[in-house]
């Protein structure tokens, strides 16, 4: 990665951002089980036409966590709500979110959509079913008790498919090394947060253009999240992508700027 890395003051609360490139801007929002740094290849590819900003969820990072004991996800998507308008966004500005960042980028929209543009939910969805929130309230639990190490290998397992990681298994350690330094109670805030979450009733309100893309093989927010979220947001486009799962800024980066291109220049070009 080039660029310049930089801090925003957010209320109380210190919010890192990693930056690069020129043009409109483009906002990159990690999931739960990854940080900025997921979206390297990404970044670098999109640079070549933005000016992409990776924003530190709280507790990731240099970025602090909110001052509320247990923030919700419209809290989350109240704060990079003013951190977008802190790096000057506008309607031209398009905003990416990944799992988590996906669920609080929809909020954003919900709540802000005329501060932006373009939307693109990776891997999100509107709620968790009840047998998936569970395990939620599991990885918070063991988090608040015993601190990251407690969860770190089963997060790992959930941002890949088995097959991906035999055929890579470098990329477990790499995962777990990032894992390891978010902080524990913010990590598990977020658990809550997301459990807690049911963005149903207000996704009418959600107007900004928006691409859902859906990895095939997703664990963690399985294909039918995907199609449910697109499905109740009315100017939306689905791309699919085989093979993939939580993740594929790490998995299959190349198909995921494809599905941006596509989605970006289909009324520009």
């Amino acid at each position: 990665m080039s660029g310049a890395t930089m801090d925003l003051e957010i209320g109380s609360a210190r919010v890192q951002v990693d930056s690069q490139g020129s043009g409109p801007p483009f906002v990159l929002v990690h999931s739960l089980l990854t940080g900025p740094e997921a979206f390297d290849e990404v970044a670098d590819s999109l640079a070549e036409r933005f000016l992409v900003h990776r924003v530190s969820l709280p507790g990731f990072g240099r970025s602090d966590r909110l001052p509320q004991p247990d923030p919700t996800i419209d809290d989350l998507a109240d704060h990079l709500a003013a951190a977008v308008a802190a790096l000057d966004g506008g309607p031209d500005t398009i905003v990416l979110g990944n799992g988590l960042g996906g669920f609080v980028a929809a909020a954003m929209a919900i709540r802000h959509g005329s501060t932006f543009g373009r939307l693109i939910l990776s891997n999100s969805g509107a709620v968790f079913p009840p047998e998936r929130t569970a395990a939620f309230g599991t990885m918070s639990a063991l988090v608040t008790e015993r601190g990251m190490p407690a969860v770190v290998d089963v997060a790992v397992l959930r941002i890949f498919p088995e097959h991906y990681i035999k055929a890579n298994p470098e990329v477990v350690d790499e995962r777990r090394r990032v894992l390891e330094t978010v902080d524990p109670v913010a990590f598990a805030a977020a658990c809550r947060a997301l459990a807690a979450t049911d963005l149903r009733p207000t996704l009418s309100k959600l107007r900004n253009e928006t691409l859902v893309v859906v990895g095939a093989e997703d664990a963690t927010t399985p294909p039918e999240m995907g199609h449910e979220l697109a499905e109740r947001i009315g100017d939306s486009t689905v791309s699919v992508i085989e093979g993939c799962g939580h993740c594929p800024q790490l998995q299959a980066p190349a198909a995921l700027l494809d599905a941006i291109r596509s989605f970006v220049d289909r009324e520009e070009l």
